[in-house]
């Protein structure tokens, strides 16, 4: 680390000794004991501006205040035929882990249809699987390789992408939202594989728009990447749609157990149990209630718009214009 790093730091840590104690007891969820780490996380999403970066940081505990993210792992969805048709249509689990000991998330952005539940439910999952990742995944790989772990690996698959997407991208804004402002700097690279002609053709339009940041991490590999992917993590690590050239996702499997998308999957089960536990554990001192858990997203930074409006404009392109949705048009993402 550099001198300039260095002082930064010790600059972020100065001003993060001054705020109240209600963010400092939720700050711990976020740094997990690597405040080195998390203050290089926001600075990096800075580009190393301290005062940026403590706002955003501020702005990001503020959030998990307000709209009780320390519990989230408590608020179990409970309708288990529910939970499962979320896992069927929100395709994305853990297959493995890399050689340096990162967990290795798949997702299936192609065949994940987002169509058995309401967008809050949606969002729900996505940060509790955000919240076990950091609070369980992580902490519990730098224990076991001995070093602090505070990023994962994503395989995206895009296997099956077509026009349809256009009626996701709302969604997907939203999740992208919480992500970037409260979760920064948390995947190290994301893998692009089986491309289809329509993911390239955005690609192209997309990646300029893209800080240098953001496109140094995004690798669109050839194929289903299976000889690329196999630098960095053993086969046994590899998404079901990495292990032979056209396999594709599925959002089913004769063995559910093997298929890291799939509520039978041991990292699904596991997820599940501990929010059930965490569940039980709070409910003497407040039952729990039936519905979504609802949380607030503030909207999308301009970049972020820019980017949704474009991949709109490039798919509309492929439909000639032709019935597809005007998803955009309205885009609202607080109180919606």
């Amino acid at each position: 680390m550099g001198i300039v790093s260095q002082e930064a730091i010790k600059q972020f840590q100065a001003l993060m000794d001054q705020v109240d104690e209600p963010l400092k007891i939720t700050f711990q969820n976020v740094h997990q004991g690597y405040l080195v780490e998390t203050f290089g996380r926001f600075l990096r999403a800075r580009e190393w501006n301290v005062v940026k970066a403590h706002k955003m940081l501020i702005d990001c505990l503020n959030w998990r205040v307000q709209n009780e993210i320390d519990n989230i792992l408590a608020k179990p969805i409970l309708s288990i035929e529910l939970y499962r048709g979320l896992r069927d249509s929100q395709l994305i689990g853990l297959s493995g882990y890399s050689r340096e000991g990162m967990p290795v998330f798949a997702i299936a952005v192609g065949l994940s249809t987002f169509d058995k539940a309401s967008v809050h439910y949606y969002v729900q999952s996505h940060i509790q699987i955000n919240e076990y990742r950091d609070r369980v995944i992580l902490p519990s790989a730098s224990k076991k390789y001995g070093k602090p772990i505070t990023m994962c690996v994503k395989v995206l698959d895009m296997t099956g992408l077509k026009l349809s997407a256009l009626s996701h991208i709302k969604l997907l804004t939203i999740i992208s939202t919480v992500d970037d402002l409260n979760y920064p700097e948390k995947t190290s690279t994301y893998y692009i594989v089986n491309a289809p002609y329509i993911f390239s053709a955005c690609w192209k339009v997309v990646k300029p728009l893209l800080q240098e940041r953001t496109r140094r991490k995004v690798q669109v590999l050839s194929g289903c990447g299976t000889d690329e992917l196999l630098k960095i993590m053993d086969y046994e690590s590899l998404p079901r749609f990495c292990k032979r050239e056209g396999s594709g996702s599925s959002r089913h499997s004769q063995n559910g157990s093997d298929n890291c998308f799939s509520l039978d999957h041991h990292f699904h089960q596991q997820l599940y149990d501990y929010i059930k536990q965490q569940s039980f554990i709070n409910e003497s001192v407040q039952p729990i209630k039936q519905g979504s858990f609802h949380v607030d997203v503030p909207e999308p930074a301009a970049e972020g718009t820019q980017i949704a409006k474009t991949i709109e404009y490039e798919l509309n392109k492929f439909g000639n214009g032709n019935g597809v949705s005007d998803s955009l048009g309205g885009l609202k993402i607080n109180g919606d």
